[in-house]
């Protein structure tokens, strides 16, 4: 998480989002940076707990901003990144399995630790029916994700890839895309209506 104070903004950095590009773009220019075992504070944990101590002790409420992915892709992502030669051998590794199987894995009530990858829904929102977060830009459209913080930092933002997930195939099966929607449904929703809105879905917290 990164906030800048100055500028009013929040960036909170949901997990398989391109966060680490972002963290690495405008790290310099946030007077607080959440990083490593923190990075990834919840929309839900910033408004209860940050946004308070931050507006006590600055005078200042940063306004939230986060990205969400696809569902589909940021499970993906997931499944890549846990397929690196790093993780061979290890309970997070993916390597020897499907796609297909690793979406069925974290769905399932027991789901092994490779699997066990949280949801957008859960970060973004109060687990419930509420929307945590003031702004929420689609991955998929990142042009209008750069143009906001270029506005509202006062400073051109570019993004270099980084963290780069290994080049595989990864196919979903129409049956366990169907049984990832019937378990997951919240986060479908929740991306349609990012998309629906143009990309940025501005919500009155």
């Amino acid at each position: 998480m990164l906030i800048f104070l100055r500028h009013k903004l929040a960036f909170l950095a949901t997990p398989k989002t391109g966060t680490t590009a972002v963290e690495m773009a405008l790290k310099s220019r946030a007077e607080i940076v959440f990083s490593k075992s923190r990075k990834h504070i919840t929309a839900l944990r910033y408004a209860n707990k940050i946004a308070p101590f931050l507006e006590d002790t600055f005078d200042v409420r940063p306004a939230s901003v986060a990205v969400m992915r696809d569902p589909v892709d940021q499970i993906r992502s997931w499944y890549k990144y846990r397929s690196q030669k790093r993780l061979d051998g290890t309970e997070l590794s993916t390597k020897g399995i499907s796609f297909d199987q690793f979406v069925r894995e974290v769905i399932s009530d027991d789901a092994p630790a490779r699997a066990q990858i949280g949801r957008q829904f859960n970060f973004l929102t109060d687990g419930r029916d509420r929307v945590m977060a003031n702004h929420i830009f689609a991955y998929e459209q990142q042009e209008a994700f750069l143009m906001f913080m270029s506005e509202h930092l006062r400073h051109p933002v570019e993004l270099s890839a980084k963290n780069i997930s290994p080049r595989i195939d990864a196919p979903l099966d129409d049956e366990t895309l169907t049984l990832l929607k019937q378990a997951r449904g919240e986060d479908f929703i929740l991306y349609d209506a990012v998309m629906a809105a143009g990309g940025h879905l501005h919500t009155a917290v």
